[in-house]
Order: structure tokens, then C-alpha cells, then sequence
């Protein structure tokens, strides 16, 4: 079972501390703002034909090659739903310290907490994903 839910500054100070925020929102909205410092893997994306949200297919592959099982992980999304299941999903693929941050989004830029609209190398998906990519040629 994922670690008890925390609230968006319970994860900011876990955060500072070392853990790692995953944002599993889509790209697109990864891209709008997220919590400074986060790293975007969607649970969910907009499939480029239909223009739907659907689900990832590589979700758990990239999680796999970009984080050890052990690694500290605040899971954030907009409000706190997509961020629940993906914690539930990554528990049951041996990720060990999965915590779910409450409200998401919507509640960490409405707590004033730091925002960044640009991703720091390597914490966009698109990165995370063409290096799994390579771990698997």
C-alpha cells in the first residue's frame, strides 16, 4: 500500500529534503506549470490521432529505468486522482516509497509553493523516455 497521502506542503518539505516529485500528468500540462523541480511522467497523454487522454503505455517502463524501487516518490497530478492511481500502480510494480500528494497541483500553486513552466534537463518526458529507449538497444 502507498505511503499515507500527504498534503502539497507535507511533499514541498519531503521534497527539499530529497524526494522526488513525479508529476504524472500529461506533458501539455506538465509544460503549463508544475511544482519547480518536478519530473514529468504521465500516467495519462493525448493520443496524437484522437486527440483523447489515454493511458500510457510506458508508463511503468520509464518509472523502471529513470528510479531505483527504493527512491523517495511525491506522485502529483491536477487534483489528486491520476496521482492516487499512479501510486497504486507503482506499488504494485515494487516501488517501495510511493507517496501521493493531496490536491495536486491546483492545491501546491494555490499554497504559493514554487512553480516552474520550463523542466530542468532530463525531468521532461520526452528525455526520460529516449533514454529508456536507449537502456533497451
Amino acid at each position: 500500500m502507498p505511503e499515507t497521502p500527504v498534503t502539497v506542503t507535507e511533499a514541498y518539505a519531503a521534497q527539499c529534503q530529497g524526494a522526488t516529485f513525479i508529476d504524472v500528468r500529461s506533458s501539455e500540462e506538465f509544460a503549463e506549470g508544475h511544482p519547480a523541480g518536478a519530473t514529468n511522467v504521465p500516467l495519462l497523454e493525448v493520443d496524437e490521432d484522437t486527440g483523447q487522454m489515454m493511458s500510457n503505455p510506458d508508463f511503468v517502463r520509464v518509472m523502471r529505468s529513470s528510479f531505483a524501487a527504493g527512491t523517495p516518490l511525491l506522485v502529483g497530478c491536477h487534483s489528486g486522482d491520476r496521482s492516487g492511481r499512479a501510486a497504486q500502480v507503482l506499488e504494485v510494480f515494487g516501488f517501495s516509497c510511493v507517496t501521493n500528494v493531496l490536491g495536486g497541483f491546483l492545491a501546491w500553486d494555490s499554497a504559493g509553493l514554487p512553480v516552474d513552466t520550463s523542466a530542468s534537463a532530463g525531468r521532461d518526458y520526452a528525455a526520460l523516455l529516449a533514454a529508456a529507449d536507449a537502456q533497451e538497444e
